[in-house]
This record gives C-alpha cells, structure tokens and sequence, in this order.
C-alpha cells in the first residue's frame, strides 16, 4: 500500500500566513475553522503536513513528473529521443532554445525555488513546536535533503544560482545576487551532510528520504562535479550499508509489482486516484493508444537504438536487425514486430503498431519502459501508479566505475563493476568485456553502459554535459521509418552555452542583479 500522505497533493501545506494587525485587545481574538500563523504549526501532525508539502514538488513538471527530469522526456533533448513539435524540451534538444521559453527554462527555478522557500519556512518553525530531539532530528534532515535536492537541480540546470537559507520579504528576493556554482553546489553538499548525520537506514515512510538516498544523491552530486575521490568515499558508505543490490530482472524494474525493491535508493511514489495522485508518464512517454492524448509524445530513435549491442557481440544482421539484441532494447522501446499490449503487430508502422501521438512524425519505435500493460489496464490518464525512481544501485555501481577509470585506479576493476551490469541480472545476460582495456577505452564502454542502462530515464542530459562531449556527438539527424529526415539536432554544430539553461527572461525582469549565463 502506497502512503497517501506522502503522494497526495498537500492543499494546505504551504500557506500565506498573515498576522492580525488590529491592535483591540476586544478584537484580539483566534478566527475558528481557519489556520493562521498564531495557530500553525501547533504539533507533529502540522509539522508533517508542511513536510509532505515539500516533498509534493518533486512532482511538479520540470523536477521529476512529466518535465525536465524522469520518465525519459528529457532524453528528448539528447540523440536518445525526438520531442515533436516546437515545445521548449524539442528547442531545448535542437538549439532553438531562447530564455523567454516557458515550461523547461522557467519551471525547474520557480519550482526549486518553491522547494527551497517551502523547506526554508519548515526550518524555521521546527522551534515553535513541541517535538521528541528523535523526530525534530528526523524532519530537519528530510527538509535539508529535500532542499539540497533542489539546488542540486539547479546547480546542474543554471549554473551557480541565489543561496537562500530564510524566508525573505519580496524586496529582498528581487535584490538578492547570484553565488558562484562551487558556492551552490557547496550549499548542496552541505545540506546532504544534515541530512546523513541525522537520517536512519530505514526511511520513516515509503517516499520519504532514508540514509541511503541521502548518501547517494550526495554521490551524484559529485559526479556530476567530476569529483571523483569523493564518489569512491561516498560509495564505501553506501555499500557498508548492506542494504542495496542489483534487482534480478531489469525489465521488472519498473513495474507496479516490483516497487521500492533493493536497487531503489530513492523514488517519487504515485497511486491510482482523481486527485492527481498518479503521474501523466502513461500520457506522455509511455505506449499509447492511438489518440491525440493517450500517445507516447517523447519518442526514441534509430540512434539510440543503433547503440544497443548484439548479446555474443557479432554484428548485427541488417536483414533482421532487432533479433538477438541487447534484451535492454526491447525492455526499453517498442521496435517493428514487437509483442506489446497483448498484440502482434507483425509490421510494426503507424497505425498498427507504435500508437504514437498522431502529431509525431517518428511512427516505428515507441518507449515501453516504465510502461503500463496489457492495454486494458491502463488507468485514466494522468493517474499512472508506477513509482519514478530517481536514483538505484545501478547508478552507484556505474559511477564507482567511473571514478576508478578517472582516478587512475584499476580499470580491471572497473570493467568488472560494468560486467556486473550486463550479466548478473536474470533477463540481462550479454558478453562481458575484456579484461586489459586501456583507460581510454574503458571510458567509452563505462559511457556507452551508462547511456543504454539508463536510457529514457532522464539522465543522459547531465552526462553529455559533465563529459562535455556534445560537440563530438551533434548534429545528429533525426529519420522516420522511410528514411526522411523529421528534425536535425544542434544543426550548427553544439556550442558551448548549451551546458546551461538560460535564467528566465520572467526572473531577470524581477531582479536586476541576477546576471545572465554567457551566450543566452
């Protein structure tokens, strides 16, 4: 049973509280049947109800709901997927990206930023509630992980970002300066450091953050900074936990059946419901049904596709070019003449097979992962129950691969750490790299199984990035079934103000000292 306090939208939890300004003491009185600031908080359950508040963002689109992150829509702005039409995601995947772009650009800071503000009111009134050292110890540190979460995002998004710790009256954050990105990306350190000298193994309810996440979303913070000798150390943590493991099948995974299982270090839990308790994945990414709303809309292509491996290594027989594949292929996409759905569809091209959005161009491949199935099954839209998960062992064991090959450590190691990847998994049982790679040639394996393991989950963006090999990779041409070209990506070549979003135009026009990332 999913916990609905943690899923369900928080209707109250962030509120504009406003003091009594009457100064009568005959009208000094507490209004009945209303909350306000002389009322809230007043204990634990108030105290919850703003933490569950918090934790309701992560759901928001552009943090890890249908938007910037999750559910393989960003992939859509990497060569793994095509975004059809002209939506800020699709600009952000070809370099028509402009900073007065809605949705990609200006929801990841305003929703961040109402983490930060939400987490930085619950900070602050931890002390007028009477609460056990334990529990007071407990919320504090899933609001500093859940804060640092948020700079983390947009560390990764916009470089360095304003630091706010307290609340602020709306002079001050219309005047407020932006820090250096060591600076923010220290504030996020910092508050994962809270949150592990105060988090237990076990999370206190599923969705809510645990030692484990909070050690491992530190680790990918500085991945994602290339601090590698900070990842192994992290790493040993993690692993002395004994607590994680790879699941046995990569396709259940991400199955309703299979959620919060030992590879889970941290998810966003979703349910069925008419409350938007569920997410739009099943509307947007996932295998549809044909129809303008129920269609996948963030597609995969040939070029993701051309980077899954035959299992004993050979090349791949372009006469049957799906057959005797990496089985993360068809766990991951839909390809021409596969079983989905509980049908055949022997040719595989719209209408009788990818039931992609009638406005996509790119008809033969679908994304299945994360997928709902049989077709009768599907919940009304918006209402998908499939956890997002955010961060698992395999993104560990990777990254300790990484860091080996990039600290000079062995890489002998390392190729062992990928080998586990791609055979100890039941339904994923795939050649094993030679041992003897040079470091050169165990950087690219180690890039390559990170790109097909977790592809359409979201994380490719941040490693062209953190690489910084977008200029190697684009352009890169987009082509439907018949060999017509639908879109080119970076046209131009990739430049390098694409490692970052632009600050919104809306936020630049609100506060004349934040500066504008270089190139926007």
């Amino acid at each position: 049973m999913k916990p609905r306090n943690i899923i369900a939208y928080v209707l109250i939890s962030f509120l504009l509280l406003f003091p009594n300004s009457c100064t009568d003491e005959y009208l000094d009185f507490l209004p009945e049947g209303k909350i306000t600031s002389a009322t809230f908080p007043e204990n634990e359950d108030d105290i919850k109800l703003l933490l569950n508040g918090v934790y309701a963002q992560l759901r928001e689109r552009s943090i890890y709901n249908q938007g910037l992150f999750g559910f393989g829509v960003l992939d859509g702005a990497t060569p793994n997927a095509h975004n059809w039409g002209n939506t800020p995601i699709a600009k952000c995947g070809n370099g028509q990206l402009l900073s007065s772009d809605g949705h990609i650009v200006t929801y990841r800071w305003t929703r961040c930023y109402s983490i930060i503000f939400r987490a930085n009111y619950l900070l602050q009134v931890l002390d007028d509630v009477e609460l056990s050292a334990d529990l007071k110890s407990t919320f504090e540190a899933e609001t500093h992980f859940l804060r640092g979460l948020a700079y983390s995002l947009l560390a990764e998004s916009y470089g360095g970002v304003p630091i706010i710790e307290t609340s602020l009256t709306t002079e001050e954050a219309r005047t407020i300066s932006r820090a250096s990105l060591e600076e923010t990306w220290n504030q996020v350190i910092d508050d994962y450091d809270i949150a592990i000298a105060n988090l237990d193994e076990d999370a206190p309810e599923l969705g809510r953050a645990s030692l484990g996440a909070a050690l491992g979303m530190k680790m990918r913070a500085y991945l994602y900074q290339n601090k590698y000798s900070e990842v192994l150390e992290i790493i040993e943590q993690i692993d002395a936990l004994g607590k994680y493991s790879l699941f046995q099948s990569y396709e259940g995974l991400f199955m309703e059946a299979n959620e919060n299982n030992p590879e889970v270090l941290f998810d966003i839990q979703y349910m069925r419901g008419e409350n938007s308790q569920g997410s739009l994945h099943d509307q947007y990414c996932g295998t549809g049904t044909g129809s303008w709303t129920r269609g996948s809309r963030y597609v995969p292509t040939d070029n993701l596709v051309d980077a899954y491996e035959m299992i004993d290594g050979s090349a791949v027989d372009p006469d049957n070019p799906y057959v005797g594949r990496d089985p993360r292929l068809e766990f991951t996409i839909v390809v021409p003449g596969a079983f989905i759905l509980g049908y055949q569809f022997p040719n595989y091209l719209y209408p009788g097979g990818a039931y992609n959005h009638p406005g996509n161009r790119l008809k033969h491949l679908s994304a299945r992962k994360y997928r709902i199935e049989p077709m009768s099954e599907l919940p009304p839209s918006g209402q998908s129950s499939l956890n997002d998960i955010v961060l698992r062992y395999a993104d560990v064991l990777l990254a300790k691969a990484e860091a080996l090959i990039e600290t000079g450590g062995s890489i002998d190691d390392a190729v062992t750490i990928i080998n586990r990847i791609r055979t100890e998994r039941d339904d994923v049982k795939i050649t094993s790299l030679s041992m003897g790679l040079s470091q050169t040639e165990a950087r690219d394996r180690l890039r390559h199984e990170r790109r097909i393991e977790f592809a359409l989950e979201g994380r490719y963006w941040a490693d062209v990035k953190r690489w910084n090999i977008g200029a190697d990779i684009y352009p890169i041409e987009v082509k439907d079934h018949e060999g017509n070209i639908i879109e080119t990506k970076f046209p131009a070549g990739y430049l390098e103000h694409y490692q970052l979003l632009p600050i919104p135009d809306s936020e630049m026009a609100l506060n004349e000292n934040l500066d504008q990332n270089p190139g926007w």
